[in-house]
């Protein structure tokens, strides 16, 4: 555990789509639906009958995004926006970045900014501002934007304020709210300390989230928005709140807990990516989200082998996480 000798691309990229096609099966199904008949291995059918391995659009954006950035990472050039937005475009019109050709899931901020990005607003102004515009859509994807900026970060010429406008860009593509901003930039410290820190995986989000929060406080002209996420504030506590009241639908708060909840109820990768499917309702991105930081603190290597085997298209994904 740890960065030493390691490819974190691998351990956070695919930490976030074997998540995603673990979920996507039981997508909207409820918590009690589930506990009748729970998830323990990754299968095919359910939600969208698609076979074992199949991943959705957290996984599709996260892919684009991860193309574009290592595009840029070999030619030298730095971090191109637009060329992400034109490979979200893509994905949307012809079915790139996804498993089989079809783009079949997309959430309705994200459509949103992508036709308004058709129709030629500014990149900068595409994604949604308003309050019903916090879904997940945002985090689920912000992996190779926070990888990129933890690389960058390296550094001394790259300050943490430069990193933390990196991450807020890249979720305002979609999600240009503070709230779904402030969820990616929470999620970029814990990664930080995961990679950075020694300890526990409990000890490590909690030292990211401790100077995440102390970055927001200082910064944010409305602390209200920070204060969104006070259940997160403490991992002590939050571990130890009943699995009845922690929420696994959309919304980017309830996201961002669910996951933080399942990684320090669990002991190991698959543990942690069972534990946020079987929370029931946004099934895939709940795990997504949890498998991303799951893959980073335990490494690419302890996924188990026949959940990568299934992985559709895994030899091109692992491909773009070469360096």
């Amino acid at each position: 555990m740890g960065n030493s000798g390691r490819n974190i691309w691998l351990d956070g990229i695919m930490g976030v789509v074997v998540g995603d096609a673990l979920g996507l099966p039981y997508e909207f199904l409820s918590r009690d639906e589930l506990k009748l008949n729970p998830a323990v291995t990754m299968r095919g059918n359910g939600t969208y009958d698609m076979p074992a391995g199949t991943w959705s659009d957290d996984s599709s954006m996260t892919l684009a995004a991860l193309a574009s950035i290592r595009e840029c990472q070999k030619t030298g050039r730095a971090i191109d926006f637009e060329d992400i937005m034109d490979r979200f475009k893509a994905w949307k019109q012809k079915g790139d970045y996804t498993p089989y050709g079809e783009m079949f899931d997309i959430g309705g901020t994200t459509l949103d900014a992508i036709c308004r990005y058709e129709r030629g607003d500014d990149i900068f102004s595409c994604g949604g501002t308003d309050e019903n515009d916090n879904g997940n859509g945002s985090l689920m994807r912000i992996m190779p934007f926070c990888l990129y900026a933890y690389e960058l970060q390296k550094s001394p010429e790259f300050s943490e304020k430069e990193a933390i406008s990196l991450i807020h860009l890249g979720s305002g593509l979609t999600h240009n709210h503070i709230r779904s901003k402030i969820a990616c930039g929470l999620y970029y410290f814990c990664i930080c300390a995961i990679l950075d820190e020694k300890g526990s995986l409990m000890e490590r989000l909690q030292s990211g989230i401790n100077r995440g929060w102390s970055y927001y406080k200082a910064v944010l002209e409305d602390p209200r928005e920070l204060y969104n996420y006070n259940r997160c504030r403490k991992m002590e506590s939050l571990k130890a709140i009943p699995e009845r009241d922690i929420y696994s639908g959309g919304y980017v708060v309830a996201s961002f807990t669910a996951s933080f909840w399942s990684l320090l109820n669990s002991s190991d990768y698959a543990e942690s990516v069972l534990q946020a499917v079987n929370l029931g309702w946004d099934t895939d991105t709940t795990a997504a989200i949890t498998g991303g930081l799951a893959g980073l603190y335990y490494g690419y290597e302890t996924i188990p082998g026949e959940w990568l085997e299934k992985i559709a298209r895994r030899d091109w994904i692992e491909g773009l996480c070469e360096g």
